[in-house]
């Protein structure tokens, strides 16, 4: 008797274990749902073309993207295709046109009609050109008999906004973020009579013009140029060491610009596709950004000629000009047909964030070597700070580079005939870059300063 007493209780135990698992599970699965219910990655199509007085928005987005939508359905999750046409309605409406805006000439335009709406397959592949995205959506339903679960349907609609001309300016303002944990919208514009104008962009771009004037360009990539100068930390460090030495406003301004002048050129060199496409590519500029930031931090500590710092500042701005290309590499849709117009902006833009940090940054060093360490102390001390971080990220992006094979291009006429034009284009700027600054600008400032040849700029060269 004790002996099955002693089986029921060992047996008792774990039956309790198992309905407090049970009693929690109960209580986590509501919880369940919600955790899965924002879809990881969601790609949103869209077509915009303007003809007459109207303009036409045709839209593909996964079903499962449509939360708080009960889309009627058959069996183990098949949607119900005859009876879903109410339900596809309702979440173009609450889910996509509720979230977009549109503009003509800066004026939003009302909200949409809806013209058609349909469930797509998931290996449909209509949306590849307007033409056929058009007659899909257009055409027949899927038959009520085809078996697609609604969680792989897709959901194509086509809107239509009344427009005064479809010779006006267009602007977009898509919201979808909210569609998924990483949402990208592939847009294409469709003018009348022009070029077909492609976007990709990832969440909520904010207003994306789809064919800017060069003014609103201009505007805008001068405000990228200024915000991206300021975000970049490598580049800040770089003009840090520049300004170091410096106490005069005049020579920071020819070093600094012609640190601008250099990334301009590989900058433009990069938008046209004149460097290499290679893998390793932007691994190496990135390596050679933080050996710049190094070079010239031990540059100020063993105390370097100063006067001849443009030099080198602008061949490291060579250097840092890929940088910026990387960064503008999908910026550059939003240029429309101004490219070079917004290339410019772009290093105007970056010349004024330039030019801000030299107006907070050499007061502030006047203020710290008068009233703190020396000139000398001050200048080891911060510019080994600097050097200490910048050989970090030397190491860290060489390991990086040296995961990569480089593969070298097959030495022929081709490539050597590419590595003349190269070459000469480089000897043609360096020498007009030597011009400006190593001759013309510096005996402007002799003359104008009665600065004599022996000379030096505050800072380490007097140490």
């Amino acid at each position: 008797m004790s002996i099955s007493a002693s089986f029921d209780l060992n047996r008792l135990v774990p039956r309790r274990h198992g309905a407090a698992l049970v009693f929690a599970a109960l209580l986590v699965l509501p919880l369940a749902p919600s955790a899965h219910e924002i879809p990881s990655d969601v790609t949103v199509q869209a077509f915009v073309k303007p003809e007459g007085r109207r303009l036409l928005f045709l839209v593909r987005v996964p079903l499962l993207a449509m939360r708080d939508i009960d889309f009627p359905q058959l069996g183990p999750g098949y949607l119900n295709i005859a009876e879903a046409d109410r339900s596809l309605r309702d979440a173009a409406t609450l889910w996509i046109s509720d979230y977009v805006n549109v503009f003509e000439n800066d004026s939003i335009l009302p909200k949409p009609r809806i013209l058609a709406t349909r469930a797509s397959l998931p290996s449909d592949r209509s949306f590849a050109t307007y033409q056929d995205a058009l007659a899909h959506v257009r055409g027949a339903p899927l038959p009520n008999d085809v078996e697609l679960y609604w969680e792989q349907g897709l959901l194509d609609v086509l809107f239509e906004y009344p427009i005064m001309s479809d010779a006006s300016d267009f602007s977009i303002e898509p919201n979808f973020a909210w569609l998924g944990l990483r949402v990208i919208n592939v847009l294409r514009f469709l003018p009348p009579g022009g070029a077909v104008r492609a976007f990709e962009f990832p969440g909520d771009p904010g207003l994306v013009r789809l064919d800017p004037r060069w003014h609103q360009a201009a505007l805008q990539f001068v405000e990228l140029g200024f915000f991206h100068i300021l975000d970049g930390i490598d580049h800040l460090l770089f003009l840090l060491c520049l300004v170091i030495p410096f106490r005069r406003f005049v020579p920071l301004v020819r070093v600094v610009t012609a640190f601008t002048l250099a990334h301009s050129i590989t900058l433009i060199g990069s938008a046209f596709n004149l460097t290499p496409s290679a893998l390793w590519f932007p691994s190496l500029v990135e390596s050679l950004i933080a050996m710049s930031i190094v070079y010239m931090a031990i540059e100020n500590m063993v105390g370097g000629n100063l006067h001849r710092r443009w030099a080198i500042t602008f061949g490291f701005g060579l250097v840092h000009g890929f940088g910026f290309s990387f960064a503008l590499g999908q910026t550059l849709q939003f240029a429309g047909s101004h490219l070079l117009t917004s290339l410019l902006s772009f290093n105007i833009g970056v010349e004024l964030g330039q030019l801000l940090v030299l107006a907070l940054v050499v007061p502030f060093l006047d203020v710290l070597f008068r009233y703190g360490p020396s000139e000398r102390l001050g200048t080891l001390i911060l510019s080994g700070l600097v050097a200490h971080t910048a050989w970090h990220w030397t190491t860290e992006r060489l390991g990086v580079l040296g995961q990569y094979q480089v593969q070298w291009p097959v030495f022929d006429l081709a490539l050597l005939a590419s590595l003349m034009r190269v070459l000469m284009l480089a000897l043609i700027v360096a020498g007009a870059a030597w011009v400006v600054f190593g001759v013309l600008w510096q005996d402007r400032d002799r003359r104008g300063t009665g600065m004599s040849s022996a000379d030096e700029p505050s800072g380490v060269a007097r140490g």
